[in-house]
C-alpha cells in the first residue's frame, strides 16, 4: 500500500499531541546547566552508596533529616537546587563528605 505525502501527514497528525512537549526547552537548560547536574548527580551517588551501605530507607533518610520522602527522591534524582544547609545535613546525618 502506498500513500501519498497528504495521506502520511494525515495519518501522523492523528496521532499528535495537543499539548507541545517542551523537549527543546528542556534540552537547552540542561546544556546550560551541565556542571550543575554533574555536581548534584555527584551529591546524589554519594548518598545512595552511603544509604546502602547503612540500610537506609528513603523514608528513614528524610526522618533523620528532618524533610519528606518526596523530597529525598526529588535529590536523588538529581533535581533539586540544594541549599548548602541541606548539604551540610547530608553530611551530618550520612556522615561524608560532599564540601571539598
Amino acid at each position: 500500500i502506498f500513500l501519498n505525502m497528504s495521506e502520511i501527514v494525515s495519518k501522523l497528525e492523528q496521532f499528535q499531541s495537543s499539548t507541545p512537549s517542551h523537549w527543546r526547552e528542556k534540552a537547552l537548560i540542561r546544556q546550560q546547566n551541565n556542571t550543575w547536574i554533574r555536581y548534584s548527580q555527584n551529591i546524589a551517588l554519594k548518598m545512595l552508596d552511603k544509604m546502602e551501605e547503612l540500610h537506609l530507607t528513603q523514608k528513614q533518610l528524610a526522618e533523620r533529616m528532618g524533610c519528606s520522602q518526596q523530597y529525598i527522591s526529588k535529590v536523588l534524582r538529581g533535581q533539586e537546587n540544594l541549599s548548602i544547609e541541606t548539604m551540610a545535613k547530608i553530611e551530618i546525618v550520612l556522615n561524608i563528605q560532599i564540601f571539598c
